[in-house]
């Protein structure tokens, strides 16, 4: 295999909020795996794939900036193997994200999709819907403020006129689920699963981990977080991938976030060998079609 090259892009830092170092450290580790393995890995920034400096027929990426996640969709189309796929990042971004979970019958957080400038305090009063987050639709978080927590229908409208200010026109407001918070971290058509409690562990992102504060232990089925974990992969063509969800006191879990390859933080050297077999395996599959 060491005929084959491959290029790998890494993310931009500023679709790597406070998370620079961990999202570079496991792209190396398994950059590092893949050269183990036979194959020449030659790595690019963003800005390098977009100036057209990438010429190799396998993609390896974290790639997050919307001319990126274009460009990488038109090279899939012209026979190009991009993993994760050009369009499973773009299914990650939140409208796209919900109504395709939604619409997958995942479990999933009762959702409205608005445009920013309209009311939604009569929608959200109609559902009885207080405590919500709102989340920019159009794009990945780059900032704290795209992902707000709110208490009541009001402030939602607030924070919506804020977002519209802001130059965001569409936004996802999901309820607010009571429950122990989990991230989760897995490798598609792969053994390796990794779950832990942020706010115990404090990791955090931008600190909205404490509005569910610490984990109660809620006992959960494992097989079926995995198993839900799985379709959401599946339904959002994401090989790579990571997120969280909330168990509730009885036991259900509800997916609320799914990421096209995170850091992995907690876990990156028991999960690099396997995203790096998983890449394999999709190289191989690939070329013996």
């Amino acid at each position: 295999m060491s005929e084959i090259k491959i290029a790998g892009i890494m993310r931009a830092g500023a679709y790597s909020p406070n998370h620079i170092g961990n999202d570079a450290a496991i792209f190396n580790l398994v950059v590092d795996q893949l050269r183990k393995r036979g194959y020449t890995v030659t790595v690019y920034s963003e800005e390098q794939l977009n100036n057209g400096e990438v010429t190799e027929n396998v993609i390896v990426n974290m790639c997050r900036e919307q001319r990126s996640i274009a460009l990488l969709q038109k090279l899939e189309e012209q026979g190009v193997l991009v993993i994760n796929s050009g369009f499973g990042i773009e299914n990650c971004t939140r409208e796209r994200m919900t109504r395709i979970l939604l619409g997958s019958h995942i479990p999933y957080p009762e959702s409205l999709i608005v445009d920013t400038d309209e009311a939604v305090t009569d929608a959200m009063t109609r559902i009885n819907m207080s405590r919500a987050w709102i989340k920019r639709g159009d794009f990945h978080a780059m900032h704290k403020e795209d992902v707000s927590y709110v208490r009541h229908p009001q402030e939602a409208q607030e924070v919506l006129q804020e977002y519209f200010l802001r130059g965001i026109k569409r936004a996802v407001i999901n309820r607010h689920l009571e429950g122990d918070l989990i991230k989760f971290y897995g490798v598609c058509d792969t053994p390796f699963f990794y779950w832990f409690y942020p706010f115990d562990e404090g990791h955090s992102k931008y600190g909205h981990e404490a509005i569910n504060g610490h984990s109660k232990g809620l006992p959960f089925d494992l097989k079926y977080l995995k198993q839900i974990c799985s379709m959401a992969s599946e339904a959002l063509d994401v090989k790579i991938y990571g997120g969280d969800c909330i168990v509730d006191a009885d036991g259900s879990i509800r997916i609320i976030d799914f990421n096209d390859w995170p850091s992995f933080a907690p876990c990156r050297n028991e999960a690099a060998p396997h995203i790096a077999r998983a890449i394999v395996s999709a190289i191989k599959e690939f070329f013996n079609r």
